[in-house]
């Protein structure tokens, strides 16, 4: 049975809807579509806007996630292009956010025509340290997370989502973070984390060719600047934009920050 795009992904069209450059926004882990909401508001009177739920995420179709089909992001990918194919989109400009950023970098490089620009916030193309890359956790860090889910997801959510948002001053960000990690089933959240802390997207990315812009806080306790760092070598002619803002999430904790950033790439 073939599932309609647009309602497994719970997709919305928004903003100026005859405008001429379409954006299309990608969440990460433990947030849906609207972790969009205060940035895509800055947007809504010059972009057509698409947001979309990841599959096992927000609103999407929960008969769609399925563990086999997901324990790499090649089919979050292909969701979003057939997003795009069911709207008809071409020459979009991609927001990803974390995961998010590397759906986006796999829908650019295996279907270019698509796409016209790449944004990416607080990306990693691989989070695991090896001899001659540190991407900032090891594998008993990794292994370590696993066991946490698994013994107890909630007092996990109540660790992690803290550590995450950043912004110790303004506790109720994570305690919202944290409550939507909670709502995710266990067994999904194990999926989801081996699909993103397994990864290694290092050769696609340097395989990506569309102009995109990395943007990065001061302080990501789940990706380092030196990935930040990395990506903008790997990527030909991309641009890096160290934002003055702190934690992994800073479209929700600052979102002024980040559109301040955004502006001059995706209005060129």
């Amino acid at each position: 049975m073939t599932i309609d795009p647009i309602r497994r992904n719970n997709v919305t069209v928004t903003g100026n809807l005859t405008a001429e450059k379409t954006i299309v926004f990608v969440h990460g882990l433990g947030t849906d579509q609207r972790a969009w909401q205060e940035l895509v508001s800055s947007l809504m009177a010059d972009f057509r806007i698409v947001l979309l739920d990841n599959v096992g995420a927000g609103e999407s179709d929960p008969g769609a996630f399925s563990q086999h089909r997901y324990l790499n992001l090649t089919r979050y990918a292909t969701d979003l292009f057939e997003v795009c194919e069911a709207l008809k989109l071409r020459d979009v400009i991609l927001v990803g956010h974390s995961v998010g950023g590397m759906i986006c970098v796999l829908l650019a490089t295996n279907h270019p025509a698509l796409v016209s620009r790449v944004v990416l916030i607080g990306a990693s193309p691989r989070y695991l340290n090896d001899e001659t890359y540190r991407g900032g956790f090891t594998m008993n860090d990794v292994n370590a997370i696993y066991d946490s889910v698994t013994s107890n997801a909630k007092s996990w959510a109540d660790s992690f989502a803290p550590a995450m948002m950043g912004n110790p001053d303004r506790p109720e960000l994570a305690a919202h973070f944290a409550e939507s990690l909670k709502s995710i089933p266990s067994e999904r959240t194990l999926t989801v984390l081996c699909s993103i802390l397994q990864s290694d997207y290092r050769k696609e990315v340097g395989n990506l060719l569309k102009p995109t812009l990395i943007i990065q806080t001061r302080n990501d306790s789940a990706v380092p600047l030196e990935v930040a760092e990395y990506l903008r070598m790997k990527i030909q002619g991309s641009q890096l934009k160290v934002i003055d803002a702190d934690g992994h999430l800073p479209h929700i904790s600052a979102p002024a920050k980040v559109f301040e950033a955004l502006t001059p790439f995706i209005y060129e």
